[in-house]
């Protein structure tokens, strides 16, 4: 069972994974800008951005998770998105190995390890974090479907500057993030029940062909096998913040 609710840090998502009894098909988590710190069974990890679907290889009986809003874990978690991209990390190995086992035990131990990862993440945040606002100005513009040449002018950088800014903030350039931004759209849109061609016109592509093409490379999957995956599922789709170790 998948539940999640808006987190007390801004723009975060807080959310929790129990895994049902028996053998389950783990769904391929798909890019969608974020980072995730996730407890799982006692571990601290953390989920880089992806530019790919990600199918997780090892699983764990309870989740819980922070999903940040694109852009911000970098600066709580103290490494660059791009040295993280498609994968999967260790907390131990950014933060330090005891470092990140005492935080792991504290949580397991806490009646709510969900309460208690928010609750460290808070901490963290409130000794020097604060969201970069032309940062979150090109993801609202790159989300609401502007060119990245139009962001970058709105923003008052330079092309190589959002470039270097973006990898830095978002794992990869901003002409990536805003397919991945364009595609969480319209698979959105189809989830809804839109019809692919409407839902890939309404989203920013060309045409469906287009959209094919995109869910193709950034989902590994087809937009009908998509649809009736979701359709076969009553919970909601998997998201990135259940992302596990590879």
């Amino acid at each position: 069972m998948y539940e999640e609710r808006p987190a007390l840090l801004d723009g975060a998502v807080l959310w929790t994974r129990t895994a049902a009894a028996g053998p389950t098909a783990e769904r391929p988590v798909l890019p969608d800008g974020c980072m995730d710190l996730i407890w799982a069974d006692g571990r601290l990890l953390v989920a880089g951005p992806d530019t790919r679907a990600y199918v997780p290889g090892e699983f764990a009986a309870r989740y819980a998770g922070i999903r940040f809003a694109p852009g911000d874990a970098p600066g709580l978690l103290g490494v660059p998105a791009h040295e993280l991209r498609d994968r999967r990390v260790a907390l131990g190995a950014l933060w330090g190995e005891a470092e990140a086992r005492r935080l792991g035990e504290r949580i397991t131990d806490a009646p709510d390890p969900a309460a208690a990862l928010e609750e460290l993440v808070l901490r963290r945040a409130a000794d020097d974090f604060a969201p970069d606002p032309l940062l979150r100005a090109v993801v609202a513009r790159l989300a609401a479907g502007r060119g990245v040449a139009e962001t970058a002018e709105a923003v008052g950088l330079g092309a190589r500057q959002l470039h270097r800014r973006s990898l830095a903030a978002f794992g990869y350039g901003p002409k990536t993030l805003a397919r991945v931004l364009r595609l969480q759209r319209a698979l959105a849109l189809v989830r809804a029940g839109v019809p692919y061609a409407e839902a890939a016109l309404r989203a920013g592509c060309a045409d469906q062909a287009h959209l094919a093409r995109e869910t193709r490379a950034l989902a590994g999957t087809t937009l009908s096998a998509y649809a009736a995956s979701t359709a076969a599922k009553s919970e909601t789709p998997l998201p990135s913040g259940s992302r596990t170790t590879a």
